[in-house]
């Protein structure tokens, strides 16, 4: 049945019909997830999805090397236990191919594809105060209506082009690891450069090195990043995880980041202060364990001195690595170990042993421009290349739904909101929108934690507050401003006693991003505390939300 039997033929006057209970914005997990719950609960929902194929996140990015950094039991959906005794992962840390090849599964599983409209860009979104409902317009030239919109855009899904001189001059091939080809790419006997050391850039480095005759790796700012322990799963492993799914979940869903697995080198591993630990055996965990030694600290979050200590520890831990004494300098990252996400790699040090592998440290010399030849920097060095790959990062959190022209009350635009103050209550709603929800927006763990887990709480929440909505007979929901405002000051509140977050340019400030308002955007209490806080607002009669 539809949201408001009412506006089943016609809007609230009577006018232009509505098509959807629901539009949808996105096809990868939570746009997946949202199509699946809303249709058991009744809604009729239409996802769009700008892609010429589902899966988002790992549709888009399909670099060399792409990889998740949760283990593959729990990176997917908690809640069908036919379908994940039915799929066999290969991996115990898959990468995209296998990741996208699991949504499409469950997509055709679960018949999804049905409401899903794909190479279909979401171009604008109007609320119409008048009949409460959004006007959404399309790139085939499609307006559709609908009370609600569900933006299930993603939290890292909006690429950042480089304001580099000469971008486009360049006579090779150039690819960005955000929308890198379909069809992949040969880089045999080719000089490279590969511009960013983000995730995606430490991901395909090893990997891109392995084919090309020159690598040059040109860095900004140098990445904490640790091995991953991914291998493929040993015989019988999947059959023994499988057994174990019902425990799994149980747990997943009582952690603070949504995987009880994760991290699973540190378990009963004791995390002694750092500045009550003499450096003797510091170091000697750094026999042990390399470069995670910096990480198994109880302190080092808690005071500047102790995350000092850390850092030393990971600059020793690459010196042991990487053989060149100056590249294993630049390589050790100059800002506090947490400022950033912890990157997990696979050969990311070692790669730097290759003689045909080159750093360049572009604090020390910039990039002037780019030209046909290849990349022209401060010393006046030209770097002949064949190929350029960009891995330059997202506009995080808010960037996708801010480049679609949202307008809500009085024509306010969604995109100029967040720019001056990044803000949704509870991540999922914004003041002046209503009818608006945003899975994982900023003010929500998501980023922090496992992404499937968040997204299942966040698109399950949501359905429930609708029919809440739909049972009480209601048409409007949006945030109070001054509710939204305390969540933030709340989010803020729980980055860390010594605001290690606020010291660099991360993307969880939305530092990375040339005029954007620095606000830490993620949620860092814990997954688990924020769906308590999350069940105490739903039992409390939704406080903080105007209904109408």
């Amino acid at each position: 049945m539809a949201v408001l039997e009412e506006e089943a033929a016609g809007a609230q006057d009577g006018s232009t019909p509505i098509d959807f209970d629901v539009v949808v914005v996105g096809a990868g997990f939570a746009g997946l997830y949202a199509i699946h719950v809303l249709r058991q609960h009744g809604f009729r929902v239409r996802a769009y999805e700008k892609g010429d194929g589902i899966g988002g996140t790992w549709f888009w990015n399909r670099y060399p090397g792409a990889r998740v950094d949760i283990q593959s039991c729990e990176y997917m959906f908690t809640k069908f236990a036919d379908l994940e005794q039915e799929w066999d992962w290969t991996e115990l840390m898959p990468a995209q191919e296998e990741i996208e090849r699991y949504l499409n599964f469950v997509a055709d599983r679960l018949d999804l594809r049905r409401d899903v409209q794909l190479e279909t860009t979401v171009t604008a979104m109007t609320f119409d105060e008048a009949t409460s409902t959004w006007t959404t317009e399309l790139s085939t030239g499609e307006t559709v209506r609908s009370p609600f919109v569900i933006a299930a855009t993603g939290c890292l899904s909006a690429p950042i082009e480089p304001a580099i001189e000469g971008l486009h001059d360049f006579a090779g091939d150039t690819m960005f690891t955000n929308r890198f080809p379909k069809e992949g790419y040969d880089f045999t006997g080719k000089r490279v450069a590969v511009v960013g050391t983000g995730s995606s850039g430490v991901q395909s480095i090893p990997v891109i090195a392995e084919q090309a005759s020159q690598l040059h790796v040109l860095q900004r700012s140098a990445a904490y990043t640790i091995p991953s322990p991914n291998r493929v799963l040993n015989e019988g492993e999947l059959e023994a995880l499988k057994a174990e799914y019902p425990e799994i979940r149980k747990a997943q869903w009582a952690s603070p980041i949504g995987s009880a697995r994760f991290g699973a080198v540190f378990q009963g591993m004791e995390l002694p202060n750092i500045l009550d630990t003499p450096l003797e055996e510091q170091l000697q965990r750094v026999d042990a364990l390399g470069v995670i030694a910096a990480f198994v600290w109880g302190d080092t979050r808690l005071d500047v001195e102790a995350n000092n200590a850390a850092r030393r520890l990971y600059a020793e831990a690459i010196k042991r690595i990487v053989h060149d004494p100056q590249t294993a300098e630049d390589l050790v990252p100059h800002y506090p170990l947490g400022c950033k996400r912890v990157i997990i790699d696979q050969g990311y040090f070692p790669t730097f042993n290759r003689d045909h592998v080159h750093l360049v440290n572009l604090r020390r010399t910039p990039i002037v421009r780019v030209v046909p030849e290849g990349i022209e920097l401060s010393d006046g060095t030209v770097l002949e290349l064949d190929a350029i790959v960009y891995a330059t990062g997202f506009d995080a959190m808010t960037g996708a739904l801010s480049r679609i022209d949202v307008r809500g009350r009085d024509g306010h635009r969604l995109g100029d909101e967040w720019a001056q103050s990044p803000k949704a209550y509870l991540g999922v709603a914004v003041a002046g929108f209503p009818n608006l929800f945003t899975v994982t927006g900023p003010g929500s763990p998501s980023v922090l934690t496992n992404m499937v887990t968040s997204i299942e709480h966040h698109v399950e929440w949501i359905t429930d507050l609708l029919e809440e909505m739909r049972s009480a007979g209601q048409h409007t929901i949006e945030a109070d401003a001054a509710a939204q405002d305390e969540w933030a000051d709340h989010v803020t509140g729980q980055a860390g006693p010594i605001q290690v977050h606020e010291s660099c340019n991360s993307w969880y400030l939305g530092a990375n991003v040339p005029g954007k308002t620095r606000a830490y955007m993620p949620y860092s209490a814990g997954l688990n505390v924020y769906m308590e806080r999350c069940a105490e607002i739903a039992a409390d009669g939704y406080p903080g939300f105007i209904r109408r």
